[in-house]
């Protein structure tokens, strides 16, 4: 996994290099930049182990199970921010009292103390925001939710790509019947799941407009059940592409 604190802190500095003029970035940019990176490496991680379980494995997806996952991956981030600090923090003690020319990137000395505590406490805030997201549980979900997203686009974009390479003739394919009994196993594992989650979204938007029109507010919310209908709609379309009619995933 990257680290974090390093590849925001190198991004800062070829900034700088290739402007020396230009008003270094603040501590929190720099941060929020580190958190950033470290959300897409979990995001990453978190999807590969579902395309392993639930593809893979034939296991049902639930995003309750994955959360662990998304968990130990930002603890681990947030370690490796910390063992950043820590060695940042050792440089900075035999930097202090070199006052020689460098000899490369890293032989820092005197001049480098104000910007390796910088970076020394740049890489702690990391650590620390990263340790506060593992703890809490709707930023898990968020993670996973959006893991999910990223392995049913990959999935549907290798199966719509072997579809149109064999163009899901029976004829044409020996092994069709493995083949479509795999597709339906994709659409029950991956859009069936994609499509649940719609249909729950649809379901507390609903709930939240009949209590605002029992307290009087009656301003519409179209939003949820729009994308509801959009996924149902999408759905079918993709089950159809894969020469299977939608009612026989029902049961």
């Amino acid at each position: 996994m990257p680290n974090a604190a390093a590849d925001a802190h190198d991004a800062t500095e070829v900034a700088e290099e290739s402007n020396a003029r230009v008003k270094r970035p603040r501590v929190a940019d720099v941060v929020e930049e580190g958190i950033y990176i470290a959300a897409a490496a979990t995001r990453l991680s978190v999807k590969n182990r579902i395309l392993m379980e639930t593809i893979a494995g034939g296991e049902g997806y639930d995003v309750d199970r994955f959360l662990p996952d998304a968990r130990a991956a930002l603890l681990a981030l947030a370690d490796e921010s910390d063992a950043e600090a820590e060695r940042v923090r050792r440089e900075k003690k035999d930097a202090w009292r070199r006052f020689s020319d460098p000899n490369g990137t890293h032989d820092y000395g005197s001049r480098d103390l104000g910007n390796l505590r910088r970076r020394q406490r740049q890489g702690r805030k990391i650590a620390k925001a990263l340790r506060a997201r593992a703890e809490d549980e709707a930023a898990l979900r968020q993670l996973v939710e959006a893991a999910r997203d990223a392995a049913w686009a990959e999935l549907a974009a290798n199966i719509d790509r072997t579809l149109r390479m064999e163009a899901a003739r029976p004829d044409l394919e020996p092994d069709y019947g493995t083949m479509r009994e795999a597709r339906m196993q994709a659409l029950r594992l991956v859009d069936l799941a994609g499509l649940a989650s719609q249909r729950r979204k649809r379901a507390k938007a609903l709930a939240k407009k009949d209590a605002a029109t029992a307290e009087g507010d009656t301003a519409p919310d179209a939003g949820a059940s729009a994308r509801a209908a959009s996924a149902e709609a999408g759905f079918a379309e993709r089950a159809r592409a894969r020469g299977i009619d939608p009612a026989e995933l029902d049961d």
